[in-house]
């Protein structure tokens, strides 16, 4: 049986100039939190997660732990790389499992290119296997690592693009399926868990980690942005059925598109169409929430759930971040506010990064925020950004030490006994309000 935890902390690990990753046994794993390296505590690593993938850093030293004096020092050579070469390691942690600490690192020079927009958690050896900084956030299997036979997705996508030639949606997720392997592009059609439902190409925030559409210069987006918007009955050929089949979720706002509220009567319509052909499973809106008044159309339509992307709980950091055009964080707030008073679910898509998430003015203001709009959920997601671009952009000062992040989770826990944490959009069983199925004709 695999162990849960090592039995000591794990030693560093690097690549040398040929990308071929090595341990390093003088020094031990490393992780980064805010502006600061640790060492982390045995019950911070678990086994690396099947799925999980391991990313070499350039351009990046890597930093390990004295193992008698604890302190953090620079790896710039090693017996098989005495000219240089190193660079560090950090591992991509598989869907449904949320960093301790990230990649410890500094970089070799100023000019190191912004990482791409990936999650760079900790990661060390020991025992004849890697170990990450990191834990299981939510049991669901929806995207587990080889849950369907590539053969059998290829098959099942074609198919369904051949029968639904007309319909532009399923033609764009085809591409996102058969090009990208997008999870929840699979899912759909494989007719399992939460299915897609992009509808935007335009937004109204230029986020700093945008990962459908980056300025020229800045880094590559991992996936394209939808270049149309769909029509209500494109959008309801896709989520009817589904829901029909699983009982589960069919969401706006996906990662290949802008802000979804900006087609507010779009989905205002197709919720209807959907409602008017079937009461099963849970319609959800994953959205930065800055138009309630669109929010309230749709939560009037029927909509059961709407996840509210947030990097941070303080005003000032969220507009660094999100850059925002026309909308402020009290608008996201007076959101949250339509769909509780609408008695609908709200999940916080709280982007989770060591140091900054735990820092304990950013605790604080997710507190207040918490006891102001009551939120149901907080999906715990990793924040996809190279860390030293996010926290130059944000300007960010922490106050004191951190909390750790296991700490952070545990107070929180004990705080609000009703606030439910995961990684994915739940779904709601019965739907909020339970309505009654209409069959097509």
């Amino acid at each position: 049986m695999q162990s849960r935890h090592p039995k000591h902390t794990p030693c560093l690990v690097y690549a040398n100039h040929q990308g071929e990753i090595k341990e390093f046994p003088e020094l031990l794993l490393a992780g980064r939190s805010g502006h600061g390296f640790y060492r982390p505590e045995l019950a911070d690593c678990i086994p690396l997660p099947e799925g999980s993938d391991l990313f070499v850093l350039p351009q990046r030293l890597p930093v390990g732990i004295h193992p008698v004096t604890n302190e953090a020092m620079l790896l710039d050579q090693s017996p098989d790389d005495p000219d240089g070469g190193i660079q560090a390691v950090a591992a991509f942690l598989a869907p449904a499992h949320t960093a301790t600490f990230w990649a410890a690192y500094e970089k070799a020079h100023d000019e190191a290119p912004a990482l791409s927009l990936f999650a760079y958690a900790a990661v060390g050896w020991h025992d004849g296997r890697f170990w990450a900084c990191g834990f299981r956030s939510d049991k669901d299997p929806r995207q587990e690592a080889n849950r369907y036979a590539p053969q059998s997705i290829t098959s099942r996508t074609n198919k369904q693009l051949k029968t639904h030639p007309a319909n532009r949606l399923i033609q764009h997720l085809g591409h996102c399926c058969l090009t990208y392997r997008c999870p929840a592009a699979v899912n759909y059609f494989m007719g399992k868990w939460e299915a897609p439902l992009p509808t935007s190409p335009v937004c109204n925030a230029q986020c700093v980690g945008c990962i459908s559409l980056q300025p020229s210069g800045c880094c590559a987006s991992p996936q394209e942005r939808i270049a149309f918007v769909p029509t209500p009955a494109e959008i309801a050929e896709i989520a009817v059925p589904h829901l029909e089949k699983t009982g589960h979720v069919a969401s706006f706002g996906q990662g290949c598109e802008g802000e979804p509220l900006l087609q507010a009567r779009t989905l205002e319509a197709a919720i209807r169409l959907i409602r008017k052909e079937t009461g099963m499973g849970t319609v959800n809106l994953n959205s930065n929430a800055s138009l309630p008044e669109a929010v309230e159309r749709l939560a009037h339509a029927g909509l059961d759930s709407m996840r509210v992307s947030m990097n941070s709980a303080r005003p000032d950091y969220h507009t660094r971040y999100y850059r925002p055009k026309g909308f402020d964080f009290a608008s996201v707030k007076e959101s949250i506010r339509v769909m509780k008073r609408h008695r609908r679910f709200v999940s916080l898509n709280y982007f989770i990064l060591p140091g900054f998430t735990d820092d304990q003015a950013e605790f604080a203001a997710l507190c207040a925020l918490i006891d102001d709009c009551r939120p149901d959920f907080i999906q715990l997601r990793n924040l996809n950004m190279d860390v030293d671009w996010y926290l130059a952009a944000l300007g960010f000062q922490p106050a004191g030490e951190p909390l750790g992040l296991r700490a952070w989770l545990a107070t929180l826990k004990k705080r609000f006994p009703q606030l439910r944490f995961g990684y994915y959009n739940p779904p709601l069983r019965p739907p909020t309000p339970a309505r009654p199925t209409r069959r097509r004709r």
